[in-house]
């Protein structure tokens, strides 16, 4: 596995790196997000949901209680938080696994849980938190099309700072 950090000194700056992901996924993506409570994993999937075009009246929740909520964008947005579950065999009796393999974009929070059963494809994202509102996202992947995407939103980013 490859990693990028990327700061993400405000709100502002993780929206647009979410909006920039959720512009660059395409179908059969799988981004995981890890980091302690309040890190920021849902303001993300908040934020890649509107790089998706899901419409704003469908606001995107966090799933803690409910595990899984869909979202109908450019693509579909299968969204799973994994806090209240104790590990993969969860996953795999609730049927989620299969989400990972459709036409849309999976975002797994507290996907550290469940490594051991997603695919080698995905994007791991641990965001760690500065201070009140900046993060720093450290970014893992295998396949280098995640890296070329990484680096566009780096550019990209750096060219708004």
């Amino acid at each position: 596995m490859e990693n990028i950090c990327i700061s993400l000194e405000s709100i502002e700056i993780t929206e647009m790196f979410g909006i920039s992901l959720g512009n660059l996924s395409v179908a059969g993506d799988v981004i995981c997000l890890d980091g302690d409570l309040g890190s920021g994993k849902t303001t993300l999937t908040q934020a890649m949901a509107r790089g998706l075009d899901v419409p704003a009246e469908n606001y995107v929740t966090s799933p803690s209680f409910n595990i899984f909520h869909e979202y109908h964008g450019r693509i579909p947005l299968y969204h799973m938080d994994f806090y209240r579950l104790t590990s993969s065999d969860d996953v795999i009796e609730m049927g989620l696994d299969e989400y990972f393999y459709l036409s849309g974009l999976t975002v797994i929070e507290w996907a550290a849980k469940a490594y051991d059963i997603l695919p080698d494809k995905r994007l791991s994202i641990r965001l760690e938190t500065l201070d009140r509102m900046a993060r720093q996202a450290i970014c893992s992947y295998s396949e280098s099309s995640w890296q070329s995407r990484l680096h566009s939103i780096e550019k990209r980013m750096n060219m708004t700072r």
